[in-house]
Parts: C-alpha cells; structure tokens; sequence
C-alpha cells in the first residue's frame, strides 16, 4: 500500500471523508494536507503523509485494546448484547443513582437481565488487573412531543433588538415578557429567540449571538436592571459596549451570592473572565501557566470576577421567574443552541483537549456561497468528545433546557457530521468528519425528555441521508423555510409537513419584505459576496420564487402587504405543529438583522433594533391584523 492509500485508510478508519459532494452537488477529493491535519488532530501519530501505515497501525491497535465501547446506548432501555473476552470478569452496571443494575455474563457476552431505567450509567469490567469502562446512555428512541399542542404559533426575534419606552441600550428580559404577553394574548404559544449566550462586548465587540463566550452560561446584556437604569434617549444602532457598561453599573455593589460560590464551574468561568480583563482576550498568548488552566490571583481582574459571579446567578433568577410565568399561562420560550464557541471563549480554555487546535467549522461551496464558508469556530473532537461520555455536549443541552419550552438546534448535522478546514487551507479544500450520531442523539433524546422540551432540528443547506432519517426516527420536527421552498426548483411549491417547523424566513435570510423587493442582493453586491454581473441573473431568480409564492398563496406581488397576509394564512393553515413568524416581518421591515458572509465594517449584524419602540409596534392596528391572521389560520384546522 502506497502512502497516499494509507492516508485513505487512516482517514476513513477515523471517519474522515476521502471524498464527498460539495452543496452544488460536485465531487470533492480533499487534498493530502487537509486528510493529513484531519487525522492528526483526531489523535493519529504522524507528522506527515509517510507517516501514515505506522499511524494506521497504531490506530488499529487501539480499537484491538478496547474490550469495551467509551460510549453505548441502551434504546428504549435495552442495551445491546455486548461481545465480551472469556477471561473478563466482574461486570458491574452501576446506575445513575448508585445503585446496581442486574446483567448476565455468559458464553454470549454480557447483556440486561432488564431494562434501564433512562439516564447515564456505568459499565465496568475487570480483564489483567485493568479495569474498562463505558458511559450507557440509556434514552428514549424519540424526544419529547407535547400531544396538548398541536396547533402552536409565534414570533421570533433578538432580545436585544427589543428596546422599549422603559429599555436601556439594548432590549431585555422585561421587554421579551412584554412581548409574550402581547402573543399569548392573541392565542400564540411562543416566543422564539436567538442565542441568549454571553459574547464580547468590549472593544472590538463581536456582538453574534452565534459566537458565544461559552455555551455553559448566559448573558449579563439581557439583566432587567429596573426602571432606574433607564438612559435618557436611545437612537442609532445596538451599542453592546454601553449595554455592558450600564449591567456593570447597575451590579456594582451586589454581594456574591452563595449559590456562586458553591458552583464550581461558574467560578471557574469568573476568573477565565477575569484573567481576560487583564491578560488579553486571546487565551492561547497568555503566559504558560495561565494558558494551561493554573490561574494565580494577581492574573485575575477581581472585581470582573465578580461581576460575572453575580450577573450568571442574577440571569438564572430572572430567566427561572420568566419560565414560571409562562408556564402558567401556556407559553414556551424558544432558545437556540448555537453549533459552535468562539476561540478565545472560556470553553475552548477550559476544556482544550476537547477541540481541535488549527481547524475550524465550515461549510463547502454552495449556491449562496460559491467559494464555501468559515465559520471561525474550532470543531469539538469526536474522539475526546467519546471519552468523557459526550459530558460537554449534555451540559450544554441543559444549560438550555432549563429554560427552553422548544429548543432549536442550530446545524442539527453536526450531531452526524462537521466540515472542517484546516488553517491555511483554501475553503473549498476542507472535508467531513463524522461524528457519532447515534449516542448524540440519544442525549438529546433523553435530555429532551427530562426537560420536556420539543426539539426543532435545523436542517438547511446540505443535509445528508442519514440526518433526515434520524430526525424521523427520532421525531425531531425539521425546518420549512418559505423562500427556500419558492427557490427550489421542485413543480409544485409543497406546504410544510406534520413533521416541520414552518417560517418564511431565518436570521440569515432577508426579511419577507427585503426578500420580495430584493433588498439582500444589492448588500450582497455591495459586500463582494456577488459578482456584479451576476446581479441581473439572481434578481431574475428572485423575482421569478417571488412570482411562484404569490401565485400559490393567490396574492399580488406587487402588494408586499397583502402578501404576507397570505403567505401566514396560507403556513398557517398547513399542518406544521409550529408556525412562528419573524418580528420584523410583521411591520414590512426591508433590512434583515444579518446578512452572512459580511464583516462589522461593512454592514452592522446583531446590531439592528426595532424600527420604533415595542410598544408602538404592538400597538400598530396593521401588525395586530398580520398577527390575527396567523391565529385565525391556525385555529382553522382542527
């Protein structure tokens, strides 16, 4: 075998794809580098190609060694007969709770004498003096559907774009519950929201709610601070570096609570905060010690470490009181699980061994992105990820789900595979790594289920076979998208599905009123994402998916207004368990909160409020009737 064969048979051994379709539908054969990076960051012992028929062998010998899985899943309960070595002994199944769960050993292998109760157990067996372990994920097949709910509708926005009369720089918890109010009034079940997950908002300030600080803990820019800390005048865009001074301010003289004190991860976040403040944002320039994990207390900001003590505990007391109100009214808040964390967040320091150094996370070519996608994040390691029992990802789910009434998950193909590029390497020349889908399902599945949380998958862009069928299985409601569908090029233009979480549009695409007048190409034009003379062309595509919805909802065109009302009527009276509508959509709103692929000079993301005070627009008799239109198709079906 040749060495670029055994580079094939490493990568694909470690779940590297030697070849894959890129989202234009073309071939791809990544280069030797990228396989070459893929594998070594995946644990591999190489340090280049001719490396590779040592590594290999070295990899094989590791599976030889594991008499037992780092990770199984017991479905439903039940876990698979495992084949076991004859002179293994002492198996023990050691429950959640610490209680042992029967097994018979036998000629077979080792299997249950019954079922599991849900939950994550211990396996242990003895062979030569070593003891081996595997996490059990004992999970439901499906996750958790309300059966009360069947005809839910509502609304989806950033919370910071919600200023009010009474707000502060940014929109808050107080104007997110206005805001619930106003649906649940007018028959809605939820609220959705972007990631409501802690960023940077010092200089420079990367306000994405999708490159988060951690995916553990919240955002002190979402605080209510109280009518007190209302400044005088609010104009112009999102300020998030005055929106953190005035929480800095108002927690100023706030004492630690002792539930801080008492949770060691949060302290843990406190000080990396703190050691930010006076080291640097970026971890990985910090003196050694530091940047391995040992902070001494002279390298940490004290009073920033308090502040975070006190403005996660005030976060979680405010978002426990909104949950408690909604519950009692019927609504749900839906929050989204960002896919990724920025590199120089806490969970990157914290956990280093978990994330692959020199790699982000991206998508190949595509029609929206011809050159493909980077987006700026390092992957979680598959591997590492396996040998702690996938313990970073439940936490993260959690953290969520604490809260959540629906839980989207942002990228749901991340949970079967990732498209990683190499640093230095052209975007178009990264590759798919796999990753172990049945046992991140099964977290989720089982995490949904202790929460009793729906879950929404993101299915958009390049979705591979096994994902749709996992969601089916799984009986995880996709994504139906209004624009994609008027796109697509299929002869009819279908409604969504009983299966299908239902929108005209997303966060990353224009606005109902931005996409009908176009407003989104000539920002693309503007920001080199398209060629100017390829303008023409998609402003011909456009018009015609324009074209083709109006005619499918019997509306005009060239009557935006009267459109929409159509389009919620005509979602709304599909037989999607959940319609919800951006916002924006529901005052014509022609600029959309982020276009992808632009950077902060050249077009201000994130940073986007309201058009006028919330309570005006709730107030505007147009947008009350958009919205009664919506509930009034939604309660047309039984």
């Amino acid at each position: 075998m040749d060495e670029l064969a055994s580079l094939h048979a490493l990568a694909e051994r470690l779940g590297v794809a030697t070849g894959y379709r890129d989202g234009l539908g073309r071939p791809r054969v990544p280069p030797p580098e990228t396989l070459l990076q893929a594998c070594i960051a995946l644990g591999a012992p190489m340090e280049a190609v001719r490396d590779a028929a040592d590594a290999l062998r070295a990899v094989a010998s590791w599976h030889a060694g594991a008499w037992l899985p780092a990770v199984a899943v017991a479905r439903d309960g039940w876990l698979p007969t495992l084949a076991l070595p004859g002179d293994a002994f002492d198996p023990r199944l050691e429950l959640e709770d610490g209680t042992v769960h029967p097994v018979e050993f036998g000629d077979a292998g080792l299997r249950l004498a019954a079922p599991l109760p849900l939950g994550y157990h211990t396996l242990a067996i003895e062979r030569h003096g070593i003891t081996h372990r595997c996490r059990v994920l004992a999970a439901p097949t499906e996750t958790f559907r309300d059966a009360g709910r069947r005809r839910g509708w509502g609304v989806a926005t950033q919370v910071a774009a919600l200023r009010s009369r009474r707000s502060r720089s940014v929109g808050d918890l107080a104007d997110l519950a206005m805001l619930c109010e106003w649906v649940t009034e007018r028959g809605g079940d939820l609220v959705g929201v972007l990631p409501l997950l802690p960023t940077f908002n010092g200089a420079p300030a990367e306000p994405s709610p999708y490159a988060p600080v951690s995916r553990l803990f919240w955002s002190e820019l979402m605080l209510d601070l109280g009518e007190a800390h209302v400044p005088a005048h609010l104009d112009g865009l999102l300020d998030v570096a005055r929106a953190d001074a005035e929480v800095r301010a108002a927690l100023a003289n706030r004492p630690v609570p002792p539930e801080a004190l008492a949770d060691a991860e949060l302290r843990r976040y406190a000080q990396f905060r703190g050691a930010q403040a006076r080291l640097g944002r970026n971890w990985r320039a910090w003196p050694a010690d530091a940047r391995g994990g040992q902070l001494r207390t002279d390298q940490v900001d004290g009073e920033v470490e308090r502040f975070h003590l006190v403005a996660e505990i005030e976060a979680r007391w405010q978002l426990a009181a909104l949950r408690a109100r909604l519950d009692a009214r019927g609504m749900r808040l839906g929050l989204d699980l960002a896919v990724g964390v920025h590199p120089d967040g806490y969970d990157t320091w914290s956990r280093q061994a978990l994330f692959a150094a020199g790699i982000s996370v991206g998508a190949p070519p595509d029609a929206g992105f011809p050159s493909g996608q980077d987006w700026g994040f390092p992957p979680v390691l598959p591997t590492a990820s396996r040998a702690e029992g996938h313990a970073y990802l439940g936490a993260s789910m959690r953290h969520q789900l604490r809260v959540a009434g629906v839980l989207r998950i942002d990228h749901i193909m991340a949970l079967a595979r990732l498209y990683w590029i190499p640093h230095g390497m052209d975007l178009h020349a990264g590759t798919y790594v796999s990753y172990p889908s049945e046992e991140l399902f099964a977290i989720l599945a089982l995490e949904s289920h202790r929460h009793r949380t729906e879950i929404v998958g993101e299915n958009l862009g390049t979705v591979p076979a096994e994902i749709t069928a996992a969601l089916e299985r799984h009986r995880i409601a996709g994504m139906y998208v209004a624009q994609f569908e008027a796109n697509s090029t299929a002869p009819t233009l279908r409604q969504p599905s009983a299966d299908e979480a239902a929108m005209i549009g997303t966060h990353d695409t224009p606005t109902f009123a931005g996409w009908v007048a176009g407003e989104d190409i000539g920002a693309r034009v503007a920001a080199g994402l398209l060629a100017a003379d390829e303008e023409q062309a998609v402003r011909a595509e456009r018009a015609a998916a324009v074209a083709r919805l109006a005619t499918e909802v019997g509306a005009d065109a060239a009557d935006p207004r009267g459109m929409l009302r159509a389009v919620l009527g005509w979602l709304g009276g599909s037989p999607s368990p959940l319609v919800t509508v951006w916002l924006e959509d529901l005052w014509l709103e022609e600029g959309s909160i982020n276009l992808p692929g632009t950077a902060a000079d050249l077009r201000p993301n994130w940073q986007r409020p309201l058009a006028a005070p919330l309570e005006d627009l709730l107030a505007d008799p147009e947008v009350v009737t958009l919205a009664e239109v919506l509930a009034v198709a939604r309660r047309g079906r039984p």
